[in-house]
């Protein structure tokens, strides 16, 4: 059954609610009805280059062949089964390819549904390691870099609560010591500075600490060194403090190897607990991980079961997101994608360079696939960028974006030719010339007040 783009619009108005959406202030949203490699199309039938992969998940393009055939293939011999006392093939295939690829000490794989339940189960996991081992009481602080977003169920959002997203929830957050970054207000020696103290102080009250290694995503893509946070991680075990890192946004690529945390550990660091999602699927199913070291899963192994880990989700280990993530890792290490991640990230370095002279733009930066940078306003009198224009006038262009506030940035499928990101790029000097009289105009107005 088709449907005009007026009739999708009547509907999802009458039948949907959209994430981050003001509902009474929003525009009617794009309907979108396919998508083949890097572009989408709408029910008008116009491309547009998804430039941002669809909120960070899709790896390989729309409809990749390969993982589409994986899962139809899966669908005709097991939908779903649960995975409390029973396992299958799909399930036991992909823990393994998780933890041959991953960096020590991540021995084991527990699955769950997303992003956010998989920054829940390793919260869990940490505090209950240290009730296991008698000092659940002691041990009982979360230390967190300032500026993290780690998702939206309650434990993720007291985590990431200086992220700015959830005011409404104050009251319902446990607290949280956050720490600097070294990469916004403080160096990183004043970063390493104010770490050293917390641990001195409160070093055997603290449970873990959770980060997002080498870029924080929701932030504002704000980008660390790898040798930096290696340092945070060292710092912390030696303090006996449990490691998470948030890869839900940085894992299978992003950065530009597999995984963040391997980058890390060429100075030493690594992650007691790593979470991820998003990308975990290529972008086709909901399904989330979190990888654990063998010495964490030894200390909740017990003849009483209150030391299991007693939790859960009804489409733990889903066969169809199993078959998915098993074809996109060997998507992923396929020669063809990672020459690929390096044509897509030397064309990020040729513009960073174009661009660190525009006059509208702060701070162009780039890891692996990542490029980001911040658009400024000329005058001070209208404030900064607004996301809803930068959204707007790139969809004007073809292009789908999703600005944070006034930072912009790529994120594109592996599958993206040359010629489309060369022509994302060339669109943005058309939007900031657009931006430049906006404000201009927008600046001249305001001085009548």
């Amino acid at each position: 059954m088709t449907h005009t783009a007026d009739q999708l619009i009547t509907r999802d108005a009458e039948f949907c609610w959209h994430p981050f959406t003001q509902a009474q202030t929003a525009k009617a949203p794009l309907p979108i009805v396919r998508g083949e490699a890097e572009f989408l199309f709408d029910a008008k039938g116009k491309r547009y280059f998804d430039a941002v992969s669809s909120w960070w998940v899709n790896l390989h393009g729309h409809c990749n062949p390969v993982v589409s055939e994986a899962i139809k293939a899966q669908l005709d011999t097991l939908e779903h089964v649960m995975f409390a006392g029973i396992t299958h093939p799909a399930a036991i295939d992909l823990a393994q390819a998780l933890v041959d690829r991953a960096p020590q000490p991540l021995k084991k794989v527990f699955f769950s549904d997303n992003g956010s339940t998989a920054i829940e189960v390793a919260l869990k996991v940490a505090f209950q390691h240290w009730s296991n081992l008698g000092l659940g009481q002691q041990r009982r602080k979360l230390l967190a870099l300032q500026g993290g977003y780690h998702g939206d169920t309650f434990g993720a959002m007291a985590a990431g609560r200086s992220s700015g997203f959830y005011d409404p929830f104050k009251p319902w957050l446990f607290e949280v010591e956050f720490l600097p970054t070294g990469t916004c207000a403080c160096t990183e020696e004043e970063a390493l500075s104010s770490l050293d103290s917390t641990l001195a102080q409160q070093g055997d009250q603290i449970a873990a600490l959770i980060l997002e290694p080498l870029v924080q995503g929701a932030s504002g893509m704000r980008m660390m060194r790898a040798e930096h946070v290696a340092e945070i991680t060292k710092r912390c075990q030696r303090a006996g403090v449990v490691v998470i890192f948030d890869e839900v946004m940085t894992g299978f690529g992003r950065t530009g190897s597999l995984f963040a945390a391997q980058q890390v550990a060429q100075f030493g660091g690594h992650a007691d607990l790593l979470c991820l999602s998003k990308g975990l699927t290529g972008g086709y199913m909901p399904m989330g991980a979190t990888l654990a070291s063998q010495a964490l899963y030894d200390s909740f192994l017990s003849d009483e079961v209150g030391k299991a880990f007693l939790h859960g989700h009804s489409y733990t280990a889903n066969p169809l997101g199993c078959a998915a993530g098993l074809a996109s890792l060997q998507l992923l290490d396929n020669t063809a994608t990672q020459r690929n991640l390096e044509r897509i990230h030397s064309i990020h370095q040729y513009w960073q360079v174009q661009l660190s002279t525009h006059p509208l733009i702060e701070n162009p930066r780039v890891c692996g696939t990542i490029a980001a940078f911040e658009l400024k306003s000329p005058t001070d009198a209208y404030g900064s960028a607004s996301s809803q224009w930068l959204r707007e006038a790139f969809l004007d262009h073809s292009i789908i974006v999703r600005p944070l506030g006034n930072t912009m940035y790529w994120i594109p499928p592996y599958c993206t030719s040359s010629d489309t990101l060369e022509h994302a790029y060339q669109t943005l000097l058309k939007v900031l010339k657009q931006w430049e009289v906006t404000q201009a105009r927008l600046s001249s107005d305001t001085e009548l007040f």
